[in-house]
């Protein structure tokens, strides 16, 4: 076994390598993260292995899940290596440079409402930054991230795993819109209104466990949903011609704004605010590139309402 105390003779760059191995959990991305082939991960790894005179990583599921060994050598590894690039300074890490695929889960939401400026910035910016956006419940989302099968999940998400961090993007607010023919002239629904209407819903599951809903129980009241569906670009569609309400995230209508044959409301009764966040794994937390990603998210979004 070598020395794993005696750095002469050791490849620093394997380090950089398990690094990244124990981010991805994958040996294709991280091939593809570190610009590398994947036969060379592969060698990299049984060079690590010997090492350590450990596993490191053992597949299981089609996945790499680290052995008690490498969860140990995880956070002194990622603390060394940012040290390491903090005093190399500015040419460590070049987005113009930057060959790497970013793999985000997100609501159809949050790709209308954020992935139009992301994609303007990443073009000008990371030419060589690719995407990948996935779409799935908030449980999901999350397991996505603790499996390590995802960089960046962008959503709501009230309660958070241990070990997943979170930064908050924007404060959410919400607003209903009704087709203007339905409305008799009136620019808004007062609370007898709104609930004499029938409702569109946007959920990933049944049900009526939303933040409109716990408001109108803690008033004592409950709107009629008739149709629900996954999809927030869709359902302000679905108004157009009808008697129905949809009530969703304002920025959600930016695209409906102007709109004449639309009206756009405020509750008739308080909904409390959310915010809508972007959250990722600790091990991943020093990536330099994934938290230039994550600075350039934060930039995109704060031109929002």
């Amino acid at each position: 076994m070598h020395d794993a105390n005696n750095l002469k003779g050791v490849d620093l760059n394997v380090l950089v390598v398990l690094d990244a191995l124990l981010a991805e959990r994958h040996v294709s991305r991280t091939a593809a993260r570190l610009n590398m082939s994947q036969p060379a991960v592969s060698h990299a790894l049984g060079r690590l292995r010997l090492l350590f005179n450990d596993p490191l990583l053992v597949r299981r599921g089609g996945q790499l899940i680290p052995t008690a060994k490498a969860m140990e050598i995880a956070p002194v590894l990622g603390q060394a290596l940012r040290q390491m690039r903090e005093v190399l300074g500015p040419n460590g890490f070049n987005p113009a440079r930057e060959k790497r695929i970013f793999r985000l889960a997100m609501s159809d939401y949050g790709s209308a409402v954020f992935l139009p400026g992301l994609l303007r910035r990443l073009r000008l910016e990371a030419p060589g930054v690719e995407l990948v956006v996935t779409q799935s419940s908030r449980e999901a989302m999350l397991r996505l991230l603790l499996d390590g099968e995802c960089d960046l999940a962008l959503g709501v998400f009230p309660d958070l795993p241990e070990r997943l961090q979170a930064g908050q993007l924007a404060i959410e607010h919400f607003a209903c819109v009704a087709d203007r023919s339905s409305m008799a002239g009136k620019d808004r629904l007062d609370m007898d209104g709104y609930l004499a209407r029938p409702h569109v819903l946007v959920a990933m599951n049944d049900g009526t466990n939303t933040e409109i809903d716990m408001a109108l129980r803690a008033l004592g009241q409950m709107r009629h949903v008739v149709v629900t569906l996954p999809h927030w670009g869709n359902a302000p569609r679905l108004i157009h011609g009808t008697d129905l309400v949809l009530t969703v995230a304002r920025n959600a209508l930016a695209l409906h704004e102007s709109d004449p044959s639309l009206v756009l409301f405020e509750p008739p009764f308080p909904i409390a605010p959310f915010p809508f966040v972007q959250v990722w794994h600790e091990r991943r937390a020093s990536d330099p590139a994934h938290l230039w990603l994550r600075n350039v998210i934060s930039g995109v979004t704060a031109s929002l309402k």
